[in-house]
């Protein structure tokens, strides 16, 4: 198991991006949540499976139609051992 914290940077809220991240995220069987920040950035955590929590961490480098990603900072993280995905 591996946890990721991504901070998305661009045009990512009002694009149906966190939504988009929590059905693929339900798919993998991730957990983790994400939410929308002041600063018009979007933050997510993932737990799960090596291969599954990059494959989500690919997705968000490039967004759902609509939406434009300039950068993804990624950071590691440990384990809280999470059930579920949940929108903030």
């Amino acid at each position: 198991m591996i946890r990721r914290r991504i901070i998305v940077n661009g045009h990512v809220q009002g694009v149906f991006f966190r939504d988009s991240v929590r059905r693929l995220a339900v798919r993998l069987g991730v957990a983790g949540w994400i939410r929308n920040n002041r600063d018009g950035n979007v933050e997510a955590v993932f737990e799960g499976e090596p291969e599954t929590v990059e494959r989500l961490v690919a997705f968000c480098r490039e967004g759902p139609r609509g939406a434009r990603v300039d950068r993804v900072d990624v950071h590691d993280e440990a384990v809280e051992a999470l059930s579920g995905f949940a929108i903030r």
